[in-house]
C-alpha cells in the first residue's frame, strides 16, 4: 500500500475530502485532464495526424490508457525504465525516444520487445545499430527502430542529412531490425513564448527536415513514420503537415512554463492547468506573509517559484524559503492566508515535479475520487 493510500484511501468519495489531504500533495483535476485529452484528440483528428503522447510528462499507466482510449497510437517514453514500468502495467504500444546503447540496457530492451506487442526505439549511431541488430537476431523477434535526426540541439540524433541516409541504409540491411521511420524533436523551440517567433523558428527547422525526407525518398527509403513535435509546437506542426504523429506531452497538465506560451496564436490558454500542488500554511507571524509546507522538495525549481492558483488574494507572489517551505507574499496592504489555510499551487515544470511524488490525488471539484500511482516514478535507468 502506498503512503497516499494509507493516509488518504479512506477519503475517496467523501464530499469535500480534498481539504482533508495531508500536504504537500500532488493533485490532479480529473475533469480538466479529460478535457485536455479530448481537446488534443479532437485537434489531431481534424488535422489528420496521429498522436503518440509523451509519457515522460505523467509517467502514469492510468493516464496513458486514457490517452489511448481517446485515440492515441501508444505513448512515448524518454527512458527504457519508464517503458518497462508502463509495459509491466499493461501498456502495449511504446516508443523509447532516447538511445539505448549499453549491453546491459540492450539486454533489457530485447526482453521488453518480447513482452509487449509494439515497441520502437531510436538509433542515431552505426555502432548502436549493429549492437541492436545482433541482440534482436539472437532473440528471434525483429526490433522496430526509428532513426533520430538532430534538429540542431546537438543532444541526440544524426547530425547531417547524409548521415541520416547512411544510417537508414545500414538499418535496412539487417533482417532483425525493422526500419519504422524517423524522429525530429525540436525541444528548445517548444517554450518560445511568442507565437510568431515560435512559428518562424519551426518553419525554418521543418524546411531542414523536408530536405532530409526528400533525400530518403530519392534513395527509396521513405519513412512510414515521421514522429516529433510537442505541446509548444503542435498547432504549427499540424498545419505544416510533415509529421505523421505528434509527441505531445505537457498538454495533459499545463504547467506554468507552458501556460504562458501562446500555443495557437489566440493569445489565450488552450489547455487547463490540471496538475496542482496542495499546500497548507504552517506559519503566519508576519503581516502580509505566510509560510506554506511546499518548498524545494515539493516541485521542480529550475523554472522559478510556483504561481498561486487558489487560496491567496490576487496579486500574491511566492518565494522559496528552503527545502520544506515557500513564502506566500500578499500585495501591500492585503492579508496573507491564515494559519492552516489551503493554498493551491501550479507547478513551474510538470515532468520533474511528478517524479518527486509516488501518487496522484485525483479529484473532481473538492472531492477525492481516486489515487493513481506514478507508475514510472524514478525509473530513469
Amino acid at each position: 500500500m502506498s503512503e497516499a493510500q494509507r493516509l488518504h484511501g479512506h477519503l475517496i468519495g467523501q464530499q469535500g475530502s480534498r481539504r482533508s489531504l495531508n500536504t504537500p500533495a500532488l493533485v490532479l483535476d480529473l475533469e480538466m485532464l479529460d478535457r485536455n485529452i479530448a481537446e488534443m484528440a479532437s485537434f489531431a483528428k481534424a488535422h489528420n495526424v496521429k498522436l503518440r503522447p509523451h509519457s515522460k510528462t505523467h509517467k502514469s499507466a492510468d493516464i496513458a490508457r486514457r490517452q489511448m482510449e481517446a485515440g492515441a497510437l501508444g505513448v512515448c517514453c524518454a527512458k527504457l525504465g519508464e517503458a518497462e514500468a508502463l509495459g509491466e502495467a499493461g501498456v502495449q504500444s511504446l516508443h523509447i525516444t532516447s538511445p539505448v546503447v549499453t549491453p546491459q540496457a540492450i539486454e533489457r530492451l530485447i526482453k521488453l520487445n518480447g513482452e509487449v506487442s509494439d515497441l520502437m526505439v531510436v538509433v542515431d549511431h552505426p555502432a548502436n545499430v549493429e549492437a541492436l541488430a545482433t541482440a534482436a537476431a539472437k532473440a528471434g523477434k525483429p526490433l522496430a527502430v526509428i532513426v533520430d535526426i538532430d534538429p540542431g540541439i546537438h543532444r541526440t540524433g544524426v547530425a547531417t542529412p547524409e548521415g541520416v541516409v547512411e544510417l537508414v541504409q545500414q538499418v535496412v540491411k539487417h533482417k532483425s531490425l525493422k526500419y519504422a521511420g524517423v524522429q525530429f524533436y525540436c525541444g528548445r523551440h517548444q517554450h518560445i513564448v511568442d507565437f510568431k517567433e515560435r512559428k518562424a523558428s519551426i518553419e525554418e527547422r521543418t524546411e531542414y527536415l523536408k530536405g532530409i525526407l526528400a533525400m530518403l525518398e530519392a534513395a527509396k527509403l521513405r519513412p512510414a513514420i515521421v514522429t516529433g513535435s510537442g505541446t509548444g509546437t503542435h498547432f504549427i506542426d499540424a498545419k505544416l503537415g510533415v509529421f505523421t504523429e505528434l509527441q505531445v506531452g505537457s498538454y495533459v497538465f499545463m504547467d506554468h512554463d507552458y501556460n504562458v506560451c501562446d500555443l495557437r496564436g489566440l493569445d489565450k490558454p488552450t489547455f487547463e492547468q490540471a496538475l496542482q500542488i496542495d499546500a497548507r500554511v504552517v506559519s503566519a507571524n508576519k503581516a502580509g506573509m505566510a509560510t506554506v509546507d511546499a518548498g524545494l522538495k515539493a516541485m521542480a525549481t529550475e523554472k522559478g517559484p510556483p504561481v498561486i492558483l487558489k487560496g491567496a488574494v490576487e496579486g500574491s507572489t511566492t518565494r522559496f524559503s528552503g527545502d520544506e517551505h515557500l513564502a506566500v507574499i500578499a500585495p501591500e496592504g492585503k492579508a496573507a492566508p491564515a494559519l492552516a489555510e489551503q493554498v493551491i499551487l501550479t507547478p513551474p515544470h510538470c515532468d520533474p515535479t511528478v517524479n518527486l511524488y509516488e501518487s496522484y490525488h485525483v479529484v473532481k471539484g473538492d472531492t477525492l475520487v481516486d489515487i493513481w500511482p506514478v507508475t514510472g516514478r524514478g525509473r530513469s535507468r
